[in-house]
């Protein structure tokens, strides 16, 4: 790196190829919490939403009770698909078991609901623990799908389902 420096005395400009002290290694701060918070008695709480279902969602350590809307997680969930799915962030932070989740859920069908709830307990395991942010992104669990349901057209049956064409 070129300095420049002057001269007091004779008025010189002069240049010097001196390199200057390394720059202080910068540490990295905590990492950020995007969504999800901690409140003041360590439950995290995370809002998960797929199509029209919204899930409000709160983890506290616990034996890992879980329960949606009051019931039981099974009798909520009968299809097994629907329950992978809902514990698969809790088994990428190797949580599952280990803390109780309290779900309550509303709008949407069931596909919806469960996609819902993932979301949001992925975003309160990150206000939990900030460092799972690049495990739980890297299983698409903290990606909000924003496919919605297209609107009925004006002249249409459906969004895209024409009335039947009669000849006579």
């Amino acid at each position: 790196m070129d300095e420049t420096t002057t001269n007091v005395e004779t008025g010189e400009l002069t240049f010097s190829q001196e390199t200057s002290a390394p720059a202080a290694i910068v540490e990295p701060s905590a990492p950020v919490i995007r969504r999800g918070k901690l409140d003041r008695f360590g439950v995290a709480m995370g809002t998960g939403r797929r199509k029209t279902a919204v899930a409000r969602v709160r983890l506290k350590a616990g034996n890992g009770a879980f329960t949606v809307n009051g019931r039981p997680f099974e009798e909520f969930f009968c299809i097994e698909r629907d329950r992978m799915l809902i514990q698969a962030p809790l088994k990428t932070a190797e949580k599952l078991g280990q803390l109780d989740v309290w779900v309550r859920v509303n709008g949407g069908g069931t596909t919806g609901q469960a996609g819902a709830i993932v979301l949001g307990i992925a975003r309160a395991l990150e206000a939990i623990n900030p460092n799972l942010h690049a495990a739980l992104a890297e299983g698409g669990y903290l990606t909000r799908d924003s496919r919605m349901v297209e609107r009925k057209k004006y002249g249409h049956k459906k969004a895209r389902r024409s009335f039947q064409f009669s000849k006579r």
